[in-house]
């Protein structure tokens, strides 16, 4: 669906080519880390998605849920050790574009879906 395209293949590669910034470690020990904001923000863009399109079918849905699944196996994948640090302000704000890049995505594939 999403995983298997050009723009998905990029937006990975622009998160590999920025992870210089997740280096720091962030201040606050008692924070988000890296991965669990990933995961809110992306759980929060799918939320929105389902919600702007609610013809999706059950079966679409979950075809939507598993491959936000991957998007995050992905992004554990390319962050390492990373991904459980705690965030700084910076990756907080990063996290979130790249999210809203990833709905943008999911956009495109669930408009496409529901042509078909």
């Amino acid at each position: 669906m999403v995983t298997d395209k050009d723009g998905y293949a990029h937006l990975i590669q622009y998160l590999s080519e920025n992870l210089g910034l997740f280096t720091n470690v962030g201040a606050n020990p008692g924070d988000s880390t890296v991965l669990e904001l990933f995961e809110e923000q992306l759980a929060a863009q799918i939320i929105m998605i389902c919600g702007q399109n609610p013809e999706l079918s059950f079966s679409q849905r979950n075809t939507v849920i598993r491959e936000i699944d991957a998007v995050v196996y992905d992004l554990e994948e390319v962050l390492g050790k990373m991904a459980n640090q705690h965030a700084t302000t910076e990756q907080i704000h990063f996290i979130s574009e790249f999210s809203g890049l990833i709905k943008n995505l999911f956009d495109q594939e669930v408009s496409d879906m529901l042509k078909a």
